[in-house]
């Protein structure tokens, strides 16, 4: 019966089911975001939207190959820094989701540890050479001395551009790699990437874990969160430092959007756990769209409001900062809440802060919240994260449409990914997603949409 029902002729099988617009807008898509980073890092540069050819050669880049060499050398021995951190710092081993093939992989979880040893070395880890010279006692006291001084962080600031170009360089080389090792032997693909078309699979990713150095090393889960997320809150501070030196001050919307952009990388690094169990590590492969989304689309385009504020500030008043403090703060705790109530309910369904929330029973045996932050809509933890954006943008007042394609993109974004867990949750549980969107109607205002 197995070997008939195996080679079953008439057996229907289903067709491969493309997204982001099939193999033409994978096409398009991978040809149309780096020029889009390197546009809006000169619109930020600049402070508005300006297509004028000669003026983004004269102030985007340096005209200089080997100045975009040296960023990429910069950028390697920053991600090498990184690994280096996150395979030597004391970490908590932590086990991932069963996966298709019944196994689960073990991470290793230092992110949080890896992030504040980054800044000690950044502000007193840059060794110097300076000649001594005798002191009236000691005589003897002549030579060299090592000292360490801050990284010149400036030099982020004063090469933006060729930074960006050297990132999207790189991210494209790395996806070559690892679309190339997606075809070893045993190789586990990720179902939405083993389309069998080329130009797709490298998009989406193959391969749905990576790993290197022994299997110990994966490749995703590092890329996700370390270089370009730190890299994001090392730009911010950069520009701060540099606005600093411009203006012999540092801005109120300047100190803000450090706050809230690197309480954002500090919580992502924080719950890092936390990331074991999204689509991204669970579902899709690591083709070109999460490793430039990860390392170049991140710290380039999430940065674009520090590095408007160094040379466009709109001397916001103490009224309208405290405002958009308070959108930050209610965005935060909408955001942080849901998250974390779903947290602890996956650890422990009888956990005393998650023991009295309402949920239904599926027939897989998992639980769906229907209560809590969670009754109130299906992604209401977008919706938190939305409002963030937003106040990340409005403390550039409203001189420029540039520092606002963050809270424009993230909304399409956030929509887009809406529809995909749904479409992946109708597939994964069936009527019971229907029951739950019943009970649950709301995708992210309650009583609203």
């Amino acid at each position: 019966m197995q070997g008939n029902q195996a080679t079953n002729p008439y057996k229907e099988e289903k067709p491969f089911v493309y997204e982001f617009g099939g193999p033409i807008g994978a096409l398009m898509t991978t040809i149309s975001l780096p020029p889009l980073v390197l546009a809006l890092t000169h619109f930020a540069s600049i402070g508005k939207i300006s297509l004028d050819p000669t003026e983004i050669k004269n102030n985007c880049f340096s005209n200089d190959l080997s100045i975009v060499m040296y960023c990429s050398l910069g950028l390697m021995g920053w991600f090498l820094f990184q690994v280096f951190l996150e395979r030597f710092l004391p970490c908590e081993i932590a086990e991932g989701v069963t996966l298709e093939n019944g196994k689960k992989l073990c991470y290793r979880l230092n992110g949080h540890l890896a992030f504040w040893v980054t800044f000690l070395v950044l502000a007193v880890g840059y060794p110097s050479f300076s000649p001594t010279s005798p002191s009236s006692s000691d005589t003897t006291s002549t030579g060299v001395q090592l000292q360490f001084k801050s990284f010149p962080l400036h030099l982020l600031y004063d090469y933006y551009g060729d930074f960006a170009l050297a990132s999207i360089i790189l991210c494209t080389i790395l996806s070559v790699y690892l679309y190339m090792k997606s075809f070893v032997p045993n190789a586990l693909l990720a179902k939405g990437g083993n389309s069998g078309n080329m130009i797709y699979d490298f998009f989406i990713g193959r391969e749905l874990n990576p790993r290197s150095l022994n299997e110990s090393f994966d490749w995703k889960e590092f890329c996700e969160l370390r270089p370009g997320l730190i890299g994001w809150a090392v730009l911010n501070a950069a520009f701060a430092i540099v606005q600093k030196e411009k203006l012999g001050y540092v801005s109120g919307s300047m100190v803000l959007v450090n706050i809230f952009q690197g309480l954002y990388v500090w919580d992502a690094l924080y719950q890092e756990r936390a990331i074991l169990t999204t689509m991204d590590i669970t579902t899709d492969g690591f083709g070109f769209m999460l490793v430039f989304g990860d390392m170049s689309w991140v710290p380039f385009l999430y940065s674009l409001q520090a590095r408007y504020l160094v040379d466009h500030d709109p001397n916001l008043g103490l009224l309208a900062l405290s405002i958009i403090l308070l959108v930050n703060f209610v965005g935060y705790s909408i955001f942080r809440g849901a998250n974390s109530q779903k947290d602890a309910f996956r650890r422990d369904p009888e956990g005393s802060s998650v023991k009295h929330l309402q949920y239904l029973q599926t027939k897989r045996g998992t639980r769906l919240l229907t209560s809590g932050y969670w009754g109130m809509a299906r992604k209401i933890n977008y919706t938190g994260d939305w409002i963030m954006a937003l106040s990340w943008c409005l403390v550039c007042g409203f001189g420029s449409l540039v520092p606002y394609f963050y809270a424009i993109y993230f909304c399409i974004l956030l929509i887009h990914r809406s529809e995909r867990d749904d479409h992946m949750c109708h597939v994964k549980y069936g009527d019971d997603w229907v029951k739950y969107k019943k009970i649950v109607p709301y995708r992210f205002i309650p009583g609203v949409v």
